[in-house]
């Protein structure tokens, strides 16, 4: 059987379906298939009999290997590869669309905005696989795709092999590595060494057919064109298209320099060299000709100086390619995949860590703690590897982007501020506490902080109110495009809706969705958080701002915390959360001195276990619901059923187990029994204020209770209508609160100095102030006898030995372990200590909180 298409259909017959062949080349056969296994259509490469001879398996495979590790928005992924019958082959995605190659064949020249877009998108994706030592040695038009009008980068890995094959071998099949046309100087010439200059070379090359409709050089044969390549000097493009940027002309010149060094070191500096018109009056040093253009030069007159015929010519030419008709692009493939980040800045992983993607959806950022177990915030460009901390963004929480990408902002300590993403100092905005913002177009920042939507200028000043009522709460600000209006959501009762602030007319539209957590994405969705915890999206109008149509359910596992999803979304409709791998976690009982034994040998979505007064049972969020682990017998037993449950917390007498019910933007306190006998109650609703943390204070008729926004701790009588007493309220957050066992005094965490520490004030008079931690400090937790009261500082749990009298006195501070491997949070005591006081609960986390999963084209491809 010597027919290719046979051989490799017989021999992968198990796993794809060869349906017709789609493409050929020099290289290989290109042929349509369908991935039995996962009912998908792939495109299968098989190389040449000759090639593949010259190559070798082994060689081939281990050459893929490493390029199939590159993971990039730009370059076309790998599923699989192999030998099969003597044939190397390997499988990539199949896209719908067409090669760069194909566009040219029927366009001839492209628009300059379209060549430079494209130009850019192949840079990155090239620069990226630099970093990676990858260097792709054949950009041609035939190996770059377009599909909804973004580009991708094919064939990474073949030329490679085949240049490591030896020359020998690959003079007896006949075949070159690399186009003439595309080919710089070196790698025509045969050299060994091939830098990423060369790539650089190539896209110059491209670059230039895209725009002037011919490669720089051309010949009769393949000698001739070599000979063009090393010798001589590509024709300026202005000469033949004088609506080129001459930045542009300057750019694409310098990238087709003979001699690497006179060229771009890496694809990101042409990339930047397309988009940037200062580039245009500096010549790069070490060049032999700067590439300055002025109106004096020959071939680069102004438009005045055309014939007039020639002028209306072009403008007419340029009208149709506006106005005509084009076909609509054809979907593009979903993309899934997991990043990891590294452990000295893996994602925290709480409520207030919830990343951000920049507009364009190529930056994020996130609440990361650092290899000290200190939080700040970090920013990871998609196509790199390493995040970088923002300086002074220590506590930082809630990030969001200016509308241009160029700075972050979010909420440090009672402030928004801003920094540049590519390094400074901080800037305050405003004062405005913990709340999430968003960067409006008019260079304003509007935020929502319970009671209304507020706005606030770049200089500092307070902020001004720009809609609010008294029966409603507002959250989770979003601005749309053209500043056109605000999303938000808007909670009466225990309903939460959304609705868009016009900021034509300063008037409130309610939308007809039941939800929260609203943005709005440029394919022309909004997308939010139903009642339910789902993702959804719907059309959405700008015009009328009204959405259209029906909503869609987009993804049931992104986890959603006080109405909010965690997750990051662009305006392109990019996607970042956490993924699957975030909620493996263990329930472990460890000792003063960090030995731990696991308390239930399944692995699940933990967090906040407390024990039960008389220890033997521990009460635990699971996903979102609250369970009951009994020690003793060893089942794990769902107690609420309200798929909304939070943060549990036992009666004094053990009888009861309370908890916080969350619903869209308003949470209540819920309470049932801890043997399952009764139904779950109302307990306690806080019209106008968050309630987010409950404890019982001793005699069990008051509650302790910590707001959401702003973050203070309230007193509250069950048997009596008077309204919320304040125990802290001020600028500062007040958070975590801790009564001691005998009720007479209260520890929490403030950030009153500028960083979190654990202080412990009488109660319920809040009187004499003691400052337990010294070097920052968060959890507070006391002991059952309340001589120690534990809290976590940097990467350890420490033990602070107290003595009480009309002050509490601080004896000393123990460290009893290191605590970075389990599970944290800034604002919440995430462990317990059992009634020995010997031992704690902890969640330990499996390195979940360090994977974050990437989606891309999801909306592209949603019903129109």
């Amino acid at each position: 059987m010597n027919n290719p298409e046979a051989r490799i259909s017989a021999a992968l017959a198990d796993r794809y379906r060869i349906e017709r062949e789609i493409g050929a080349g020099g290289m290989a056969t290109v042929y349509l298939a369908e991935d039995l296994k996962h009912h998908r259509k792939v495109a299968i490469k098989v190389l040449r009999p000759e090639l593949g001879a010259a190559i070798g398996g082994q060689r081939f495979l281990a050459e893929i290997r490493t390029t199939a590790n590159l993971q990039h928005p730009h370059i076309l992924g790998l599923i699989d590869s192999g030998e099969a019958d003597g044939l190397l082959y390997y499988v990539m995605p199949f896209v719908e669309g067409e090669t760069l190659r194909a566009r040219l064949s029927r366009e001839h020249q492209l628009p300059v905005p379209d060549a430079v877009r494209i130009a850019t998108e192949v840079a990155s994706a090239l620069d990226y696989a630099h970093r990676h030592g990858v260097i792709h040695r054949d950009i041609k038009p035939e190996n770059i795709l377009v599909h909804d009008g973004r580009a991708l980068v094919a064939d990474f890995g073949i030329a490679l092999a085949a240049s490591k094959a030896g020359g020998t071998r690959m003079t007896e099949t006949g075949m070159s590595l690399g186009t003439p046309q595309y080919m710089s100087p070196e790698q025509a010439m045969g050299e060994r060494e091939i830098t990423a200059r060369s790539d650089v070379y190539a896209l110059g090359a491209v670059t230039y057919e895209m725009l002037s409709g011919d490669p720089p050089f051309s010949g009769s044969t393949a000698q001739a064109i070599v000979a063009r390549v090393v010798t001589e000097p590509p024709r300026p493009l202005l000469a033949q298209r004088h609506t080129i940027p001459p930045h542009v002309e300057a750019a694409v010149l310098t990238a087709l320099e003979k001699l690497p060094a006179d060229r771009f070191g890496t694809a990101k500096e042409f990339a930047e060299a397309l988009s940037s018109p200062h580039v245009l009056t500096s010549s790069r040093p070490g060049s032999s000709r700067p590439h300055v253009l002025t109106s004096s030069r020959p071939g680069t007159t102004r438009t005045s100086r055309l014939p007039a015929l020639l002028l209306a010519t072009a403008l007419l030419a340029a009208a149709w390619g506006w106005l005509r008709p084009r076909p609509a692009p054809p979907p593009s493939p979903v993309y899934r995949f997991n990043v990891t980040l590294p452990l000295d800045a893996a994602w925290v992983g709480d409520i207030y860590s919830n990343p951000a993607l920049s507009p364009d959806g190529t930056l994020l950022a996130y609440s990361g703690r650092d290899s000290t177990d200190r939080r700040r915030l970090y920013l990871r460009a998609m196509d790199r590897l390493d995040p970088v901390p923002v300086a002074g963004s220590e506590t930082a929480t809630n990030a969001f982007f200016s509308p241009d990408g160029r700075q972050v902002g979010f909420a440090l300590d009672t402030r928004i501020v801003r920094a540049p993403v590519a390094g400074g100092t901080p800037e305050t905005v405003c004062d405005a506490g913990n709340v999430r913002a968003t960067w409006l177009e008019r260079n304003t920042v509007v935020f929502a902080d319970g009671m209304g939507l507020r706005e606030c200028t770049m200089l500092g000043a307070l902020s001004t109110l720009l809609a609010s009522d008294s029966t409603e709460k507002f959250g989770h600000a979003h601005g749309l495009p053209g500043d056109r209006g605000v999303l938000f959501g808007i909670q009466r009762g225990a309903t939460s809706r959304l609705a868009v602030l016009d900021l034509r007319t300063s008037k409130v539209k309610p939308l007809d969705i039941l939800g929260s957590n609203p943005r709005y994405v440029d394919t022309g969705h909004l997308v939010y958080v139903g009642p339910d915890r789902r993702l959804r999206a719907v059309r959405f109008d700008l015009a009328r701002l009204a959405p259209a149509g029906e909503a869609i359910i987009l993804e049931e596992g992104i986890a959603v915390e006080l109405g909010a999803a965690v997750m990051a979304l662009s305006r392109t409709g990019s996607i970042v959360a956490p993924s699957s791998a975030s909620s493996e976690r263990t329930l472990e009982l460890v000792d003063r001195n960090g030995r731990a034994e696991r308390l239930f040998p399944r692995l699940g979505a933990y967090f906040d276990p407390r024990f039960s007064p008389d220890g033997r049972r521990i009460a635990i969020s699971v996903g979102t619901d609250i369970w009951l682990l009994d020690r003793f017998q060893g089942t794990l037993t769902r107690l609420s059923f309200d798929s909304s449950a939070s943060r549990p917390v036992w009666s004094r007498d053990g009888r009861q187990v309370s908890y916080v019910r969350e619903i869209g933007v308003v949470a209540d306190l819920r309470s049932m029994s801890a043997d399952g006998s009764s139904p779950a109650e109302s307990l306690l609703t806080l019209p106008g204020i968050g309630l987010w943390e409950v404890l019982f204070a001793p005699g069990g008729r008051s509650l302790v209770v910590r707001t959401a926004v702003p973050r203070d701790i309230l007193l509250v009588a069950l048997d009596s209508a008077s309204p919320p007493s304040p125990l802290l309220k001020s600028l500062a957050d007040e958070v975590a609160p801790a009564v001691s066992p005998d009720g007479r005094w209260m520890a929490y965490v403030s950030n009153e100095s500028g960083r979190a520490e654990v202080y412990v004030r009488s109660f319920p008079g809040m009187q004499a102030r003691t400052q337990i931690s010294l070097e920052g400090g968060t959890e507070p937790v006391w002991s059952p006898t309340g001589n120690e009261l534990f809290y976590r500082s940097g990467p350890a749990l420490l033990a602070a030995e107290v003595r009480a009298g009309t002050t509490l006195e601080v004896v000393r501070r123990v460290p009893l372990f290191a605590s970075a491997d389990y599970a944290a949070d800034q604002t919440h005591a995430v462990y317990d200590v059992a009634p020995d006081g010997r031992h704690f609960v902890m969640v330990r986390n499996l390195g979940g909180t360090s994977h974050l999963r990437v989606t891309l084209n999801l909306f592209q491809n949603l019903p129109r």
